[in-house]
């Protein structure tokens, strides 16, 4: 029953039962209390003990109601904080959260250092939970969310799964952004640096490569070198490689292969000066230079390069070599794996 319905059925029932004892007997009763004389009709002192019931009643029920609204208060202030400490788990931020009623906490407390995936769409969430499975199933799908314009800039740290996948998702879908990434990688995960580099290899020629020669790795390098051929040289030249191998760590596997691109891109004799250049500041260029003397017909020179070196060294060279000198037509691809050659 309700606090107002009841107060105003047992005040109704006091007067009627007051009502009824003054038309019974109206006269007056005294009592001397601690020597004070109180006179009042005997109809008051009949219905006396029903007012202080009813007093005793209304207090006990005020005071576990305002106990009742005090626990339901916390209760509502644990599920706000329940609800939030779920916004951060699926965003993959755990915070630490207080909660205030020992059963929630003992359980909830391990979201403070747990991340939540929903694999499935789940609805009647509240408004800020659900923007963030939203937003999350949104970059998950491979679709780009701008984060400033979500109010969520500053939300997600760097090292946030989902702020490195909606950034990846950004470099399949805005060249610009790719190059912002090469050009500043050190702001970035290493993944968005490796998924960058990996686009930019994959669509810039030599001289756009040259301007972020400084980003660049041995991977991100082959592939655009594996990209040059007869109809696009993609601008490559001896003075880029060179840069190339002066920044990044090449070795002798990475030195032939450069070798069999640029044969047939750069001058003989440019080519052949700078892998001169190469294998005199660098051993493990050593096997690309004799590479370049064979397929250009230098015998002369493999034969004085080799007198240079250890008997022991550049076995398989030497072969060829004698191979050469018996006026053996052979072609040094034929005779020898090129890619086994180190």
């Amino acid at each position: 029953m309700r606090v107002g319905l009841y107060i105003f059925v047992a005040v109704t029932f006091i007067s009627i039962m007051g009502a009824f004892a003054y038309t019974v007997n109206p006269a007056d009763y005294s009592v001397d209390i601690l020597d004070v004389p109180i006179n009042l009709p005997i109809a008051i002192w009949s219905i006396l003990p029903a007012i202080l019931l009813l007093i005793v009643t209304i207090s006990h029920m005020t005071y576990y109601g305002l106990k009742g609204f005090f626990k339901a208060q916390r209760w509502k202030k644990d599920a706000d904080t329940l609800d939030k400490a779920l916004y951060w788990s699926v965003l993959h931020e755990p915070r630490e959260h207080k909660f205030i009623i020992k059963d929630i906490a003992q359980s909830a407390r391990v979201l403070g250092s747990a991340n939540v995936d929903v694999f499935e769409s789940v609805s009647g969430l509240s408004p800020r939970l659900s923007k963030a499975l939203n937003l999350v199933s949104k970059i998950k799908s491979g679709e780009y969310v701008d984060l400033y314009s979500e109010k969520m800039g500053n939300v997600l740290q760097e090292g946030n799964p989902i702020l490195i996948q909606n950034r990846l998702n950004r470099l399949n879908k805005d060249e610009k952004f790719v190059e912002d990434v090469v050009k500043s990688p050190n702001l970035f995960s290493k993944a968005v640096q490796t998924k960058a580099l990996e686009i930019f290899a994959n669509s810039a020629n030599f001289t756009q490569a040259e301007k972020f020669i400084k980003s660049f790795d041995t991977k991100s390098f082959f592939i655009m070198l594996d990209r040059v051929n007869s109809d696009d040289d993609l601008e490559i030249n001896a003075q880029i490689i060179e840069k190339f191998v002066q920044e990044l760590k090449f070795n002798c596997k990475d030195f032939v292969h450069i070798a069999k691109v640029t044969k047939s891109y750069i001058a003989p004799d440019v080519n052949l000066s700078q892998f001169k250049k190469f294998q005199k500041e660098n051993q493990k260029a050593q096997n690309a230079y004799l590479y370049l003397l064979f397929e250009y017909e230098m015998i002369d020179e493999v034969e004085r390069y080799l007198d240079e070196q250890d008997a022991h060294e550049f076995i398989k060279f030497r072969a060829m070599l004698d191979l050469k000198r018996s006026n053996k037509n052979y072609k040094l691809d034929e005779l020898i794996d090129i890619n086994s050659i180190c």
